[in-house]
């Protein structure tokens, strides 16, 4: 397996670009770490295939390195950089059984036949496929080809680097989670480094260690999901990661402190290099308490909705949606309420960059 790093990495498909509006990926440094597994996480069109395509070597990017364990593999084609990429669609041979399909790659690179066996039996084990070996691949089900597919991109020893581009996307919706914790189970018993690309949070939060968000061509956060949910460096995760994702509220800075409306808003902590004027509080559902009456925010709910463990109540403060989570008892649709948001989650937001942190209040 492999370190990857990515230097001053520009992509552009226009062949004289002029400004950042011309180029699908806009200057991107980052490193993944030798064994780790990763999520590369974002909406369509924010970059994430072309990106792909740059590691795997079908695209060379217009500017910038890719270093595999140091080594400068920039221009150097696919089949010299080896990396195993499972696509959205499996790629398996249907005339074929499951056995050989998994021993295909092996034997492509013309490996002694026990060897074989070993590695194809070995992952079979893992995939928990091994009473399909002698089964041809087109009598499967779409999750167990799909099974075999990852397993033709694990069952080679020398890959520097596992791609999974969109893997679950045909999966049926039931079966998603099952194949994701599987992918996990795999990653952590056979620690290759694993670049996971997707557009579904839940599918990133759950597979990766460290996300890496991107929009519109850059990397807007790289963290843990954890990190990503609490202390979102950037609105578009706030809101991207969630369900419902974060409240996003205009407000005034005057004097270091925050306004939303004619309510003072206490932040978590002091404002970094924020003049007074526009900017945004950041506040997840989860820290937004609703009372019938008291000081905070006035509001009036639109509308609830219960999901079974908890219900989303949405309200209208000042034309601005504000979703909160609660359990229990909800008020109802119509009532006039008081939201306040918890201090230490309430964040403050400058061009779209958090300008907050953590401490005493500003």
């Amino acid at each position: 397996m492999a370190q990857i790093k990515l230097s001053n990495l520009r992509h552009s498909y226009h062949p004289d670009p002029k400004g950042d509006a011309d180029y699908a990926l806009k200057k991107i440094d980052l490193t993944w770490e030798d064994g780790g597994a990763y999520a590369l996480l974002g909406p369509s069109g924010c970059g994430k295939s072309t990106l792909l395509n740059i590691i795997s070597g079908l695209l060379v990017p217009s500017e910038g390195k890719i270093l595999f364990d140091d080594q400068d593999v920039t221009t150097l084609p696919p089949a010299k950089r080896n990396i195993a990429q499972v696509f959205q669609f499996p790629v398996i041979y249907d005339t074929m059984t499951v056995y050989d399909n998994l021993a295909f790659p092996l034997r492509n690179r013309g490996r002694d036949e026990d060897i074989i066996k070993k590695r194809v039996t070995g992952i079979a084990e893992m995939l928990e496929v091994t009473d399909m070996l002698n089964v041809r691949a087109a009598n499967l089900s779409p999750d167990n080809k799909q099974k075999i597919s990852m397993g033709r991109g694990l069952v080679r020893e020398d890959v520097n680097v596992v791609m999974f581009d969109e893997p679950l996307t045909v999966i049926d919706p039931h079966l998603k989670w099952k194949l994701r914790s599987k992918l996990k189970e795999l990653h952590q018993r056979v620690k290759a480094t694993m670049i996971y690309v997707t557009h579904d949070q839940t599918e990133a939060l759950t597979f990766a260690d460290k996300v890496v968000v991107m929009q519109d061509g850059e990397i807007v956060q790289m963290g843990t999901p954890v990190e990503l949910f609490e202390r979102p460096t950037h609105t578009f995760v706030g809101h991207f990661i969630g369900s419902p994702g974060m409240n996003v509220l205009p407000c005034d800075v005057k004097e270091g402190a925050a306004f939303f409306g004619d309510a003072q808003v206490a932040l978590e902590g002091p404002a970094q290099g924020v003049a007074n004027g526009a900017a945004e509080i950041g506040i997840r559902p989860e820290f937004v308490t609703i009372e019938k009456s008291g000081a905070g925010v006035s509001a009036q709910v639109r509308k609830v909705s219960d999901v079974g463990r908890h219900k989303v109540v949405e309200a209208i403060a000042h034309n601005q949606r504000i979703h909160a989570i609660l359990e229990g008892e909800a008020p109802s649709a119509g009532e006039a309420v008081t939201l306040s948001f918890k201090q230490s989650q309430t964040r403050l937001y400058k061009d779209g960059w958090l300008a907050s942190t953590p401490g005493e209040a500003a």
